[in-house]
């Protein structure tokens, strides 16, 4: 299984938008628990992160459209919308 998902930061009010297939591991490295790109958003904007959405999907494929969707300005509306953010 592939993951979208929206993560909130706990102290900034930020969102990120991102897709895995290891949601565990994904998460752990946006938190700082494991090794993450210096000058990643995630690390650059603290957290602490909180997952507040996620959907499933069988493909990678499937899953990068709907994030490059999510991350757009009518996917971001979306998810205000949805009282995701």
């Amino acid at each position: 299984m592939f993951y979208v998902y929206v993560i909130k930061s706990e102290s900034s009010g930020k969102i990120y938008i991102g897709q895995s297939n290891d949601l565990d591991l994904r998460f752990k490295r946006h938190n700082g628990k494991l090794p993450a790109k210096s000058g990643s958003y995630t690390k650059i904007n603290k957290g602490p992160w909180k997952l507040v959405y996620k959907e499933e999907y069988a493909t990678r494929e499937d899953a990068v459209i709907r994030e490059k969707y999510l991350k757009s300005h009518r996917g971001r509306d979306w998810l205000k919308l949805m009282k995701v953010r």
